[in-house]
């Protein structure tokens, strides 16, 4: 996940770090890193295990999941702007103590709805954390060829955490140390954000920026406002039998979403600090763009939610061997990630990302079809060609997409194109989770808790979304050659 939401334009550290202590200083703030991203992929394995322990119903599951990425998206750019403001070691040292707070709230919640407000309040704390991640690294190193050394660190250290999440939350749920149980999964933030504070207040230098935008309040409560009446009624609707309140917030986020659009084209006329540059839309690569990462990422997110909870809950999987059984998808998306960009996007352009999507759906549609064939009698071994086909669909995807992107954004816009495009991949996340959810409890309710039925539902509806998305990437540039002068140009 690139995060960079607002330009670093040449801010002042007295005295520049240099030696060891620049790398102490960049390995404390990938470690922040790595817990955000082990944040967002560990939760889902132990989700039958938070039902079981807590009583969450099916609406506050999602939530969990959802929540955690939805405030994660609505404050990224504002946490941005904050770190240019007040500066990032500041925001940082804020956002760490709020983020490992709110997961000791997580690791000792007693009910659902408190659960999913500590979640809530989680991902908006690592939203003001994240983005000075990159501020610092920019900062820390001023020569591209060395940050262009850092930033590979930074991409692989996110692989890994995709990769470990599963794993590791299967692992502290399965050992239930201290007999937390599933509890663990949060509480482990807790004393590697203490160390990840101390180490921070010693070794990271106070910057900011010399020509810091403005916070734009009114529309970080506009999108919170737009997204609140879309996905609300998405997740809590189905639980209360469709109620007409629904159907009036879903109408209602329409001219919503408008005020949030008009009120950005006029404070970007009146101070250039908009929170969406309007600009960027003129661009026909990102307005597709941000479509298909966006849908990409939410049949992603809603995937992952059902395949577990049809592991688990349909299949009889331990948590051990649920989490492990994602092993052979990660392995997937490693090898595929690792050509696609340097290897095969050169050469075959955008066409790598069609066939991408096309291979993710036809092995979603796969698990469909073999848990309708067997039934209740999948083992672990039934998935494993199907999902090492899925995880190439998606590294062939999740690589290269951003480039696509990005590939016509002006330099100026470059901060502000680099966090819609972060903040998009989220909110993605958190609609797909809705959406497939819709589906999965839905069938659900009718089969009278037949999840393996619930999921060939879900997974016929995932692999038709990525169909489409696949065909929408057509309307993308031919390759990912940025023209001088656009972000990106070399």
């Amino acid at each position: 996940m690139d995060v960079q939401t607002s330009a670093v334009a040449d801010p002042t550290v007295e005295p520049p770090l240099k030696g060891m202590a620049r790398r102490i200083a960049v390995l404390v703030v990938l470690l922040a890193f790595f817990m955000d991203i082990l944040d967002g992929t560990i939760v889902n394995v132990a989700i039958p295990s938070i039902q079981n322990g807590i009583g969450a119903d099916y609406a506050a599951i999602q939530w969990i999941v959802a929540g955690y990425a939805l405030t994660f998206a609505l404050f990224l750019i504002p946490g941005g702007r904050l770190g240019d403001i007040y500066g990032y070691k500041t925001m940082f040292l804020i956002g760490m103590a709020g983020f490992t707070f709110a997961s000791a709230v997580c690791g000792f919640s007693t009910t659902g709805h408190g659960l999913v407000a500590a979640r809530l309040f989680q991902g908006a704390t690592a939203a003001i954390m994240v983005p000075q991640i990159m501020s610092m690294i920019q900062i820390l190193y001023v020569d591209p060829r060395e940050r262009q050394h850092i930033s590979a660190y930074y991409g692989a250290i996110a692989g890994l955490a995709s990769v470990l999440g599963p794993i590791l939350g299967a692992l502290l749920v399965a050992s239930s140390l201290f007999g937390l149980g599933w509890r663990m999964i949060f509480l482990v933030n807790v004393p590697v954000g203490i160390f990840a504070l101390v180490a921070a207040w010693f070794a990271l230098p106070n910057a900011r920026s010399p020509h810091p935008l403005k916070l734009d309040l009114t529309g970080t409560v506009l999108a919170l406002l737009a997204m609140s009446l879309l996905t609300f009624p998405l997740i809590q609707g189905r639980e209360q039998g469709w109620p007409l309140w629904g159907f009036v917030m879903i109408a209602a986020s329409f001219p919503a979403f408008l005020l949030f659009a008009w009120s950005q084209r006029r404070r970007d006329r009146i101070d250039g600090s908009p929170l969406v540059v309007p600009g960027l839309f003129r661009y026909r690569s990102f307005v597709m763009g941000i479509l298909i990462a966006g849908s990409f990422f939410g049949v992603v997110g809603g995937f992952f939610l059902t395949q577990t909870l049809y592991m688990q809950l349909g299949l009889g999987f331990s948590v051990l061997e649920a989490g492990l059984t994602g092993i052979p998808f990660s392995l997937g998306v490693a090898v595929a990630a690792g050509a696609s960009g340097p290897l095969l996007v050169p050469r075959f352009g955008r066409l790598v990302l069609t066939v991408g999507c096309f291979v993710l759906a036809a092995a979603i549609a796969g698990l469909g079809v073999t848990a309708d064939w067997l039934g209740h009698d999948v083992t672990p071994v039934d998935m494993i060609p199907t999902l090492i086909i899925g995880g190439i669909g998606m590294g062939l995807i999740v690589s290269p997409v951003f480039n696509f992107v990005l590939v016509d954004v002006p330099v100026r816009h470059a901060g502000s194109a680099s966090g819609v495009v972060s903040a998009v991949g989220q909110v993605g996340t958190a609609m797909g989770i809705a959406l497939t959810g819709v589906v999965f409890f839905g069938r659900l309710a009718i089969t009278a808790q037949d999840f393996v039925s619930a999921f060939v539902w879900s997974t016929g509806f995932g692999a038709a979304a990525m169909v489409i998305v696949g065909f929408l990437t057509f309307f993308l540039p031919r390759y990912a050659r940025p023209k001088e002068g656009v972000f990106g140009a070399h």
